[in-house]
């Protein structure tokens, strides 16, 4: 499908129709009734609106209606104060990334880019938001690929060692209708294991652009949570799933290019950095803690940030260090050198994460920013290595001292998010670890 910035005109509208009645009919002719239209929030829950078939062409012309108080809602269901009832905007579907979904017969589902009533992009949509953070890359004449992690925990009895064959076994042909059914969706797995936590496993796709890397991510957790559901099994992304236990990550892999070359690996600089590459990562690790507000969007989130879990509590980057947020890969070739955000989990949205990163970084390199010393060893026993803020009333403080994500957010989107992690650290206010935990583990 063309790009969002000429939803608004007639001839970007009727292209857009024409390209649904082919999809519309290819998709009938494969059996599928109907297609998901999908979209995630400020609080990281994934949102839907579907439709017939029949119906993707004035889908795509005229888009499907949607309120803007979605940008407030809880992860609860609940509305951040002073949200109001007025008001509309058009969901018009990414014909581009339309696809069927293996594990639920009947389906397809696409992303959405959020439109006013006239078609220009809705300020609020975090789609558009990563899309004009990856054309600011761009127009520098760079581009980031990236991968998001994806842990899950399924309520399963206690199954095996962590990292184990034999949880593996026990859950074999789950985990092999999980792989089939991303396969046929035309995602790449590069890997799929056991994790640490009983129940807990991960998957990792190949590298894509930003928005494309985001919708994989939406992509990833919804054909899990499907095939789960076709095993008699429910599935969890939640930051923590058991109070005091390992939570699941949701960790960003990232390397920046320019003209086919990696720049992370290389270079002159430590350990293969170009000058580049070292300003863009210096600059996303200036802004991590308030990043945090992006990537640990829930009062869940700050109970998984515990130093000794690899859960990167603390400010600061490393060569393989899996305690430092920010962990640099060189790989086994500079091709596939990389650097790993592990602060971040589950409930984010990934539209957010990847735009974030993306601002931060840019900042990086208007700046010529450079890395600071690195931590080779355990951060907790680093003299003057700061700890990223602890507890969302924290995160939300250093979000809004940060002027590098205001301004690349833009007022709608900014007030919007603030106004989101403000409620929920109000609503979770002096509740104990367990109940923080129950009240989040299955709305992720």
């Amino acid at each position: 499908m063309a790009a969002m910035g000429s939803a608004g005109s007639t001839t970007g509208r009727a292209e857009q129709a024409e390209q649904a009645e082919q999809a519309a009919a290819e998709l009938a002719g494969r059996g599928i009734d109907a297609v998901a239209l999908g979209w995630v929030d400020n609080a990281g829950i994934t949102r839907v609106k579907a439709v017939p078939v029949a119906q993707l062409p004035h889908a795509a012309r005229h888009g499907v209606g949607a309120a803007p108080c979605f940008d407030t809602f809880l992860s609860d269901d609940a509305m951040a104060p002073g949200t109001g009832p007025v008001g509309d905007l058009r969901l018009v579907p990414d014909l581009s990334a339309l696809v069927p979904l293996a594990a639920q017969p009947g389906w397809a589902w696409a992303p959405v880019d959020r439109v006013t009533q006239d078609g220009d992009p809705h300020p609020g949509c975090q789609r558009t938001f990563t899309r004009r953070a990856a054309d600011a890359l761009a127009a520098r004449g760079l581009r980031m690929r990236a991968g998001i992690e994806v842990e899950w925990v399924v309520d399963s009895p206690p199954d095996g060692a962590a990292y184990g064959m034999d949880r593996l076994i026990a859950h074999s042909d789950y985990l092999r209708d999980v792989l089939r059914a991303l396969a046929e969706q035309r995602l790449a797995v590069l890997q799929i294991h056991p994790e640490y936590a009983p129940g807990q496993f991960e998957v990792s796709v190949a590298p894509a652009g930003p928005v494309e890397a985001a919708d994989a991510t939406v992509l990833v957790r919804q054909t899990v949570r499907a095939v789960s559901v076709r095993h008699g099994l429910r599935a969890s992304f939640a930051p923590m799933v058991t109070a005091g236990a390992v939570g699941n990550g949701g960790h960003l892999h990232l390397s920046l290019w320019r003209e086919g070359r990696n720049l992370a690996g290389g270079g002159q600089g430590r350990y293969g950095l170009t000058p580049q590459a070292e300003a863009f990562l210096a600059g996303v690790l200036a802004e991590l803690p308030g990043l945090l507000v992006l990537g640990a969007p829930s009062p869940a989130s700050h109970l998984r940030l515990v130093p000794g879990r690899w859960s990167g509590p603390y400010q600061c980057w490393g060569l393989e260090n899996r305690e430092a947020a920010l962990r640099l890969i060189t790989g086994s070739a500079s091709e596939q050198a990389n650097a790993e955000i592990k602060c971040f989990d589950g409930a984010a949205n990934p539209y957010l994460v990847i735009g974030g990163v993306l601002a931060a970084g840019l900042a990086g390199l208007d700046g010529g920013l450079r890395l600071p010393p690195e931590v080779p060893g355990d951060p907790a026993a680093a003299p003057g290595t700061e700890r990223l803020p602890h507890g969302l009333a924290a995160a939300v403080s250093a979000y809004q001292a940060s002027t590098v994500l205001r301004a690349a957010l833009g007022p709608e989107l900014y007030a919007a998010i603030l106004a989101v992690r403000r409620a929920e650290a109000e609503k979770f206010a002096g509740r104990d670890e367990e109940a923080v935990v129950e009240a989040t583990r299955w709305r992720y």
